[in-house]
């Protein structure tokens, strides 16, 4: 099975995906990982500014290494905010019976309310180099993924209070289907 944690920067994508490694065992990687392994590298002269082409490139690649897990029947947990709105015409239904997927969103009102919890849990699990977070961008991303999540029937949990992660991690697994 392949499992994709879709969404935003800040939502807790990677929070969540540490915990679906804990509980199942998966493998897992962070699109983030892959961006900067590559522009790294000197593989692509993208920067980390360039969200919509990185978008473009990187899912090539990410959509072909989930055929290869799904060929192989390898189990593979990838996180990112670098999967498009139609990634599911990358697969085929035979592939699409083997990726689960879900979207996490935070709500205008919740990221209002919240926004300096946002910030503050920033590096919660992961090193960010200072930024500067925009309380306005961040909630144009979520709406923006909502939006998308919706159009492409992917299911989606929604955080509009508190930022439970234990009940959030509840309602994905149970969303993936992960025992």
């Amino acid at each position: 099975m392949v499992i994709l944690i879709i969404g935003a920067s800040h939502t807790g994508k990677t929070l969540m995906m540490k915990k679906l490694i804990e509980k199942t065992r998966f493998p897992a990687l962070s699109l983030d990982h892959l961006k900067m392994g590559l522009i790294r590298a000197g593989i692509t002269r993208l920067t980390p500014e360039d969200d919509e082409k990185l978008t473009e490139y990187l899912w090539r690649i990410a959509a072909e290494m989930i055929k290869t897990a799904v060929e192989n029947r390898q189990d593979l947990i990838l996180e990112g905010c670098y999967v498009p709105e139609n990634w599911r015409e990358s697969f085929d239904a035979a592939y699409l019976t083997k990726i689960r997927a879900v979207y996490l969103i935070m709500t205008r009102d919740y990221v209002t309310a919240h926004f300096d919890n946002i910030r503050r849990y920033a590096d919660a699990i992961e090193y960010r180099l200072p930024e500067q977070l925009d309380r306005d961008g961040l909630i144009r991303d979520n709406e923006r993924y909502d939006k998308e999540s919706q159009a492409n029937g992917t299911p989606r949990i929604v955080i509009k209070e508190g930022y439970d992660e234990d009940a959030i991690f509840r309602e994905m697994a149970s969303l993936l289907r992960v025992t």
